[in-house]
């Protein structure tokens, strides 16, 4: 199944990888300058929070593609069940 997003959905996604790209940047700069470890963990922790919203907005746009290939009947040679497991381990890869 190729990734499909559009519009509002693919431009949320791009923003919230681009804040975890800046946060990470941000975390590197603050230990190379040896800033307080309470500050860098802070910072690390918006990073995972931004890279794991972005895994879920496309976690979520992958289901509603299943359902909609399930209902129109397009399963490319996968079954529901599979398509099932897959998409419940590509979620729980993100738990």
């Amino acid at each position: 199944m190729e990734l499909e997003l559009e519009g509002a959905s693919l431009k949320a996604v791009l923003n919230r990888l681009r804040r975890a790209q800046g946060q990470i940047s941000g975390v590197i700069r603050m230990i190379e300058e040896g800033r307080d470890c309470e500050e860098v963990v802070t910072q690390l922790a918006a990073a995972s929070r931004a890279l794991d919203r972005a895994g879920f907005a496309i976690i979520a746009s992958g289901l509603q593609q299943c359902v909609a290939d399930i209902e129109s009947g397009r399963k490319n040679g996968e079954d529901a069940e599979a398509m099932r497991a897959r998409m419940e381990k590509l979620f729980l890869s993100l738990a």
